[in-house]
């Protein structure tokens, strides 16, 4: 099944913590927000009653980090999908999304999203994963990740395994641009390539951010501006994927909310050309 409705629209950004207040007083142009879905599954307190009361202004994107789709710890999976149910029910977001990655081991979860073997065996594992959570809740978007690291078992692409679960389950593709960078640097993935593996129709959402270059790796820590290269990347994803909403995410040092809403703009300016040149193509 291809991903054919985008309930958002635009560009979005991350709401954190430190730019609550800003977004309650001066309620910014921004087309959509997107949280974490974990910051949000107490009953009560502060950051639920920002986000209730934003709610009837921005349309929501839940973003987990947590479930850990690729874990073999079916309790885990279990009960953080339940309270991510009862977190939709409550703000009813446009979208749920997810990472391709597994979190947690029978008795401790691990609060990392770490790279799964890309073998058949875990292929079959996240399309079980993926079937019950859609069951759950509905349109499911899955996420490419950042590594570190590869298998040696791998038989599979990472872009390739995720254009599989996505024939096979039906679910959307939460395509990171970003991330498709650092792991051409970090592994020799050719992300324009990886890009490809993915059928339009599919990607449900696009994501940027920025990243760090060490000695020894890019690390893709959300505390910085979007680098040029993945600027040139995200021209690429529209030209393949069209007109998909896309976010600023911005989660490590973070900036005065305008340097966050001026590289919203500039997201807006890039799909304005891109989109409008592509349509003059038709």
């Amino acid at each position: 099944m291809a991903f054919t409705a985008h309930p958002l629209r635009g560009v979005g950004v991350g709401l954190r913590a430190a730019h609550y207040r800003d977004f309650l007083a001066q309620r910014p142009v921004v087309d959509w927000l997107e949280v974490h879905s974990e910051n949000y599954f107490a009953a009560g307190g502060w950051d639920l009653h920002v986000l209730e009361r934003l709610r009837p202004d921005y349309p929501l994107s839940l973003h987990g980090v947590g479930l850990g789709i690729g874990s073999a710890s079916a309790a885990h999976f279990a009960a953080h999908l339940a309270r991510i149910r009862t977190l939709a029910r409550r703000v009813e977001p446009a979208l749920i999304s997810e990472h391709l990655c597994w979190a947690a081991v029978p008795g401790r979860h691990l609060n990392d999203l770490l790279p799964l073997p890309l073998t058949t065996e875990a292929l079959h594992l996240v399309c079980a994963r993926v079937d019950q959570a859609q069951a759950v809740l509905g349109h499911l978007l899955l996420e490419n990740v950042s590594t570190g690291l590869r298998f040696a078992a791998d038989t599979l692409a990472e872009t390739e395994f995720l254009a599989e679960v996505a024939r096979r389950t039906g679910c959307g593709v939460l395509l990171d641009v970003n991330n498709l960078y650092v792991n051409e640097c970090n592994h020799g993935e050719a992300a324009r390539a990886a890009m490809e593996a993915i059928r339009p129709g599919t990607v449900g959402e696009i994501h940027l951010a920025g990243h760090r270059v060490t000695e020894d790796a890019v690390i893709d820590h959300h505390g910085a501006p979007v680098a040029e290269v993945v600027w040139a990347l995200y021209r690429a994803s529209l030209e393949r994927f069209g007109d998909v909403p896309t976010l600023i995410e911005w989660d490590t040092e973070l900036p005065a909310l305008p340097v966050l809403l001026a590289e919203a703009a500039r997201a807006r300016e890039v799909r304005t050309v891109v989109l409008a040149t592509e349509a003059t193509h038709v």
